[in-house]
């Protein structure tokens, strides 16, 4: 039952942030968006100029150098920069949720103060390793191990798919500790760049998204101290599901982000584009392409937005995350896609816009869980 008065609007904070994220990405995003796109580069000095701004420790206590704010202000701020450059939204939305936020959930004090005061301000720029050659929704069946050796932990291994892969200063991996298949089999571990034993390998040449790095991370008789353990020996699993929970809320922000940066291109080029002696917006056929746009994008951020109070309240909201996650990143697809068909063979084009929101849409039916694994997730919490 909702309560008796319902606020649709954004805070004074929330307005602030966004505003603060909009003047962000077109003073230092906007004019490289093609250049960096076109030569892979992870333009690793932005994200320097991020973390100044605070985007790299949005959810992070100010007590560790972090932003203090909640899940409503870190959708305004992933939204803002990704209607501009959905790849530089996608490298902010996985350093915060995935290693910043297991880090900051599941370390030890001693831990948050010796790496999230580095991630929180940008300092660091960290990666989060879950997936392998192998296993990508399947993670039970990892094939890294990580063996105790006295007060030392030897890793040995492969994760592919990794979001800054090469340039992360710091990776949070989750490796098997015991059973393959047993869900507390499982144990994570922060390893920091220039640890022997630890390196890159191949980094991704990708449809989108080509300003964030992806790569392998490759572990040899790397040998790390048990004090690079993250909680529990077992808990890896266990904790990287309720990461995940939050990190769909981050991925559902990107996918409105893409969603109204497209809608936005193609509303302005159906009231430019001319044909048959008016512009194209007055054609039903693209009117009515434009009316489900804007209805799918309400339906997105109202979703997105649900989920992430119950994030902020502390609820249960693994059901939540997964329906937002799910709808908001199949939406954001069909409206890449409209947004191009709606431009006609200019949005077959790179000087158009639209061409690159295509491309980068995919990969947030992808990333952080496919559909189909949210359609598990889904079922599962409704069929309990």
């Amino acid at each position: 039952m909702f309560k008796d008065t319902m606020c649709f609007d954004y805070s004074e904070t929330q307005e602030h942030v966004a505003l603060a994220a909009k003047k962000f990405s077109e003073q230092h995003i906007r004019p490289h968006i093609m250049e960096w796109d076109e030569a892979q580069t992870f333009p690793v000095e932005l994200f320097k100029k991020a973390g100044e701004m605070g985007f790299m420790g949005v959810l992070v206590p100010e007590e560790y150098g972090g932003s203090g704010l909640g899940y409503h202000e870190y959708i305004a701020i992933i939204e803002e920069i990704s209607k501009v450059d959905p790849s530089i939204g996608l490298s902010i939305a996985a350093h915060n949720s995935l290693c910043t936020n297991h880090i900051l959930a599941f370390g030890s004090e001693e831990q948050k103060q010796r790496w999230i005061t580095k991630l929180a301000t940008g300092e660091w720029i960290g990666a989060w390793g879950l997936t392998e050659h192998n296993t990508g929704s399947d993670a039970g069946g990892m094939n890294t191990t990580a063996v105790k050796d006295g007060d030392n932990w030897v890793l040995n291994g492969a994760k592919n798919f990794i979001t800054h892969g090469i340039t992360g200063d710091i990776s949070v991996v989750i490796a098997r500790t015991g059973e393959k298949g047993d869900s507390y089999g499982m144990t994570a571990f922060a390893i920091e760049k220039g640890t022997p034993g630890f390196s890159s390998g191949k980094k991704e040449n990708k449809l989108g998204m080509r300003a964030s790095e992806t790569a392998e991370l490759i572990l040899n008789n790397c040998i790390i101290s048990d004090e690079n353990r993250l909680g529990e020996i077992g808990d890896g699993f266990i904790q990287s599901m309720k990461v995940l929970d939050g990190g769909r809320i981050s991925i559902g922000a990107l996918s409105l982000g893409i969603s109204k940066g497209a809608f936005e291109a193609a509303l302005k080029y159906s009231k430019e584009r001319v044909q048959f002696g008016k512009p194209i917006s007055q054609f039903q056929g693209i009117s009515f392409k434009l009316a489900e746009m804007a209805t799918e994008i309400e339906a997105s951020e109202l979703l997105v937005h649900k989920a992430a109070f119950f994030k902020n309240e502390g609820r249960k909201m693994t059901k939540l995350s997964a329906i937002s996650k799910m709808y908001a990143s199949e939406a954001c697809v069909k409206i890449a896609n409209d947004a191009v068909q709606i431009h006609g063979g200019y949005g077959y084009t790179k000087d158009f816009p639209v061409e690159k929101f295509y491309r980068d849409a995919k990969l947030c039916t992808i990333g952080e869980g496919t559909t189909e694994i949210q359609k598990l997730v889904i079922a599962k919490n409704i069929l309990m």
